[in-house]
């Protein structure tokens, strides 16, 4: 089986040399960007399963880029960058990153959250999409991860919010935990002062309001978790 095929897309020569190293070093296929249109290029050349990024770029920065990634429906995302503020981290993940890593960065921490994230979106692990889910009048397609809205209109949705939208429906009724909202989105464990979940959460309430009269559907269980308190339809 072909091995994975990663983009690492930064403009500091040492950062990048070593990146391509230590993924190569790990069996992967590795190319290589500086800028949003090199970036652009190896996208259009080849198959991308996975994209390591800096934020500062040259040209587009790496969070504009990121936007235009969306459109890639089985390409994932880590940012990788000097970048620590809370500000950043929320922002990069609302923007639909997988993952979100700060430098200096502990290389095996990053190879692990690569192979996590890959091992998730490979071909041979599918979204368990087989099956359209419907509530309260909305749909929810694995197989365009896109939700279709109670007055028709197509919302596409990041790789992490359909897994932790699933992941609640699927325990409709049910305290899901942080911890496994986490695992079941990215792969890894919590960790202290951790967003992501709560990001993501936030995302998903916002598509929800975005349909007027569209009652609430994740319920907020303090210290606990999160509870999908939706209707199957």
């Amino acid at each position: 089986m072909q091995k994975p095929h990663i983009l690492i897309v930064e403009d500091e020569d040492v950062t990048r040399f070593n990146l391509r190293n230590l993924f190569e070093a790990e069996g992967y296929q590795v190319a290589e960007a500086i800028d949003g249109e090199s970036m652009a290029r190896e996208l259009a050349q080849n198959t991308i399963n996975l994209v390591i990024m800096d934020i500062n770029l040259p040209g587009k920065n790496g969070l504009l880029l990121a936007r235009e990634l969306t459109k890639h429906k089985d390409l994932a995302l880590i940012f990788l960058t000097g970048r620590d503020s809370d500000i950043d981290k929320i922002l990069g993940l609302e923007i639909g990153a997988d993952d979100y890593l700060t430098k200096p960065f502990n290389p095996r921490e990053l190879t692990i959250r690569a192979r996590n994230i890959l091992n998730r979106i490979a071909p041979n692990t599918p979204e368990k999409s087989d099956s359209i889910i419907r509530f309260n009048h909305w749909q929810l397609d694995g197989n365009s991860r896109k939700m279709t809205t109670p007055d028709n209109r197509e919302i596409a949705i990041p790789r992490g919010e359909y897994r932790a939208l699933r992941l609640l429906i699927a325990n409709a009724g049910q305290i899901v935990t942080r911890q496994q909202l986490i695992k079941e989105m990215t792969g890894r464990d919590l960790r202290e002062n951790d967003r992501t979940v709560d990001v993501t959460i936030r995302r998903l309430r916002k598509h929800f309001e975005s349909c007027k009269n569209s009652p609430e559907l994740i319920d907020t269980i303090h210290g606990e978790g999160y509870r999908f308190i939706g209707q199957l339809d």
